[in-house]
């Protein structure tokens, strides 16, 4: 009787509410290392901190990522896993505030939807500098892409010395033809992996993935699509003001720093990699501070050339691209803390005249140029050759902030992306910022699907040199001649870094 009694009344509950216990009950999917119960919001199924490789810890720091370990029963999957260790300093300028760190922090997060079946798959790689950021930003919320038909993944990944560092111990140590020392992005290869073979258990189509990213992340996107080892793993790529003309630093150069960030912390010439391995990561963190960049290197094995050195081969992976940059990057220079003066006398000669005005106005101007703009154009480019490629530029300022900014800020396109508006900037937005975000949110959800950017009136043209046209979004949003088309040509004559190699043949697949 109590039974039936239980029945008749969640058979009422269903009458009454419109729902089955099937959609009001959490979720529960079973993926290769066991089974995971997520939050229902809705019609939004969220499934959080799921390991997608072991814990980088102990013998396994400075390792490439292993599959994680399977579990028994079921695993919660209710709450983020924690941030990878970065400084609480910078993390907080990401809004990372307090959140709990741990070297044990290779984790994902997967929003879908209750009728998922062979959905578009899209997997965000966060930002930060490679020093900073994580998967479970508040403003990284999927909810929105898993209404409209779009299963959404956010990861972590290893980051500072952590992610990126390279000792001759270690290099000692290591297996012959292993890779060293991009943890970080080993570690992006691994989720993406684990998305290819797990995916389909959410209800989503491995073959139909989207990478993207934005900063440090866009830079990874390119790294990606430079890298043979990611070959396979998606069929789309989005990248999001991703710096990519940087020259590429060596193992050597790399050794050379590790050396010294080890003696540093106290650690003799002939420092042995447990030695390493066992220094606390807070002071890896405090020691690093030293080093002005962190990210990918050459390390002669996994990665051997620089992402324009493999575009201009030819050799990127040919998938459709979607690539742009705002309008003012410069925001981002005091991260960097470069002053708009030095940055004004780093112009080359070649290009002075097409940057007038005073030093600041210039130093901005060339800063946003050279960085982001005129390699997302050249990139685009690029790729077009043998896929599809559109080039965007995102000038829009959300009507509060007119008059109090100078353009479209470093990142500033991210709550346009995720329709995480709210989440974002704590206020309301505005009918013409709805707009801005339903317009933004569609194309990259449209280009996700198909792999074209079918999302406004005026159609989002491929992009092919000879025409050099690009989708703005701004107040007045549409295609459009590349704004600074003259000043990217001129950089791109004078800067873009791709030195002669003997051999550009792809380095093994790594692990």
């Amino acid at each position: 009787m109590k039974r039936i009694a239980t029945v008749l009344v969640a058979a009422s509950l269903e009458l009454c509410s419109g729902f089955t216990l099937a959609e009001t009950a959490n979720p529960t999917v079973t993926v290769e290392s066991g089974a995971l119960v997520g939050v229902r919001e809705g019609t939004v199924e969220v499934f959080k901190g799921i390991p997608y490789a072991a814990p980088p810890v102990g013998a396994l720091r400075w390792e490439p990522p292993s599959r994680p370990a399977s579990w028994a029963g079921t695993r919660e999957a209710s709450a983020f896993g924690p941030d990878c260790p970065q400084w609480r300093r910078q993390s907080a300028a990401t809004l990372s505030g307090d959140r709990r760190q741990s070297e044990d922090c290779l984790f994902l997060n997967v929003w879908t939807f209750t009728a998922a079946r062979k959905a578009p798959v899209m997997v965000w790689i966060h930002g930060g500098g490679f020093r900073s950021g994580s998967g479970s930003r508040r403003f990284y919320d999927g909810g929105d892409f898993a209404r409209d038909g779009v299963i959404l993944v956010t990861i972590n990944y290893r980051l500072g010395v952590l992610g990126f560092f390279a000792h001759p111990a270690l290099t000692a140590a290591a297996a012959r033809g292993a890779p060293l020392g991009n943890y970080g992005i080993l570690d992006q290869i691994a989720a993406l992996r684990w998305v290819k073979r797990n995916i389909a258990a959410f209800g989503g189509n491995p073959r139909n993935v989207t990478v993207f990213g934005e900063s440090a992340g866009g830079r990874s996107v390119l790294r990606l699509l430079a890298l043979p080892a990611a070959k396979g793993l998606f069929a789309k790529a989005i990248v999001e003001s991703g710096e990519g003309w940087e020259p590429q630093r060596t193992l050597a150069e790399e050794e050379r720093r590790g050396s010294a960030l080890a003696s540093a912390l106290g650690l003799a010439a002939g420092a042995t990699p447990q030695q390493l391995r066992a220094l606390p990561f807070e002071r890896l963190l405090d020691a690093q501070a030293s080093l002005l960049r962190i990210g990918p290197f050459d390390d002669g094995r996994f990665i051997r050339d620089s992402i324009s050195q493999a575009f201009a081969a030819g050799r990127e992976i040919h998938v459709p691209l979607v690539i742009g940059s705002n309008s003012y990057e410069a925001s981002l220079m005091s991260s960097f803390h470069v002053s708009p003066a030095e940055e004004a006398a780093r112009v080359p000669r070649s290009a002075v005249p097409l940057y007038p005005g005073a030093a600041a106005e210039v130093g901005r101007a060339y800063f946003g140029d050279s960085v982001m703009g005129a390699p997302a154009r050249w990139f685009a480019s690029r790729a077009s050759a043998a896929a599809p490629s559109y080039l965007y530029y995102f000038s829009y300022v959300p009507t509060a902030r007119r008059g109090t900014v100078a353009g479209a800020g470093h990142g500033a396109e991210i709550p346009f992306v995720f329709g995480s508006w709210s989440a974002s900037y704590d206020r309301a937005a505005s009918a013409e910022d709805r707009a801005m975000e339903t317009l933004m949110h569609g194309c990259w959800v449209s280009f996700a699907r198909t792999g074209r950017p079918a999302c406004a009136d005026g159609a989002w043209p491929a992009y092919r040199p000879q025409a050099d046209e690009l989708m703005e979004f701004g107040v007045r949003s549409g295609p459009r001649a590349a704004p600074r088309g003259a000043q990217d040509d001129a950089l791109q004559r004078a800067l873009l870094p791709i030195p002669p190699a003997a051999d550009l043949t792809p380095g093994p697949a790594g692990p």
